[in-house]
């Protein structure tokens, strides 16, 4: 395996940037750099992501390969259930990690659940390497953190994989919490004894089920998109409401998130192609002709 950058930084979608930018705050700088070109000759000869733990062989001055493990702790199962509802609550969260990218937002959703994405102290990370050397990192752990970089750049879901959610897992959590959350179908309103629908909305004091994103016998799902925000505000007649026709009833953030993603994004979401047909190779020389066709 080696590095697809030659000279440089290594590292080109934000979140691998901001995974190598918080180890170098950790004052590994210096250390980290022995590494890059390990990573860069293709020392590395094997890298597998698991929950918590990243496992890598990396052929060093010797004739046996050295093995590295770097582990983190994964989040809890209630966490990832609490990050998951903030996630399917908003569609624009849910429509960026289903199309198989990972917006800038996403960092501050995990600080405000209280779990930092990425490791808060160089005691979070547990570095371990079957060599001699005394420095942690050696240079065999710091070519596996570049190529572990480049790993999240190929694949954005192996970062969510490593705290303890697959890609699948996600997704299929994501789409269930939508679907609970707007489908009409699946909010059966209040009826009467007689099978008559009950009234419901702002002018009973009964909110409708398709609002509040919750179905009968079911864990309720917080609402989505606009319905989370006009949900509890109260009715207004429209002759009383004339004046702010045109402006939203609650203030707008400062910096809406944007859908803008890279011409390569169909690639993150098939992920890389087996190696007998080239494996990261490939991947990398469709991502370059991918980018050329899209500037053109």
């Amino acid at each position: 395996m080696k590095a697809r950058s030659t000279r440089g930084a290594i590292g080109v979608s934000w979140w691998s940037r901001r995974f190598l930018e918080v180890l170098e705050s950790f004052a590994l700088g210096t250390r980290l750099t022995r590494g890059r070109s390990y990573a860069r000759r293709g020392q590395v000869l094997r890298l597998d992501v698991t929950p918590g733990r990243v496992e890598a062989t990396v052929q060093g001055s010797r004739a046996e390969p050295y093995r590295v493990r770097i582990e983190l702790p994964v989040f809890p199962a209630a966490l990832w259930e609490r990050v998951e509802r903030d996630l399917a609550a908003q569609a624009f969260f849910s429509a960026r990690l289903l199309a198989g990218d990972l917006p800038a937002e996403l960092e501050e959703v995990f600080a405000d659940a209280g779990a930092p994405l990425f490791p808060s102290g160089v005691a979070e990370l547990t570095q371990r390497c079957s060599c001699p050397d005394f420095a942690v990192p050696c240079k065999h752990l710091a070519a596996t953190f570049y190529l572990l970089a480049e790993a999240f750049d190929a694949d954005p879901f192996q970062l969510l994989h490593w705290r303890g959610r697959g890609r699948a897992e996600l997704l299929d959590r994501l789409r269930a919490l939508r679907a609970g959350a707007t489908d009409p179908a699946g909010s059966a309103r209040a009826t009467d004894p007689a099978g008559t629908p009950a009234p419901s909305g702002p002018d009973t004091g009964a909110p409708d089920a398709a609002i509040a994103g919750a179905t009968p016998g079911a864990e309720p799902v917080p609402a989505a998109g606009a319905a989370r925000v006009l949900a509890g505000l109260p009715a207004i007649p429209l002759d009383q409401a004339v004046d702010r026709f045109w402006l939203p009833p609650v203030p707008l953030p400062d910096r809406p998130p944007t859908l803008a993603t890279g011409p390569e994004l169909l690639l993150r979401q098939l992920g890389a192609p087996a190696p007998a047909i080239g494996g990261p190779g490939l991947l990398e020389r469709l991502r370059r002709a991918y980018r050329t066709f899209g500037r053109s």
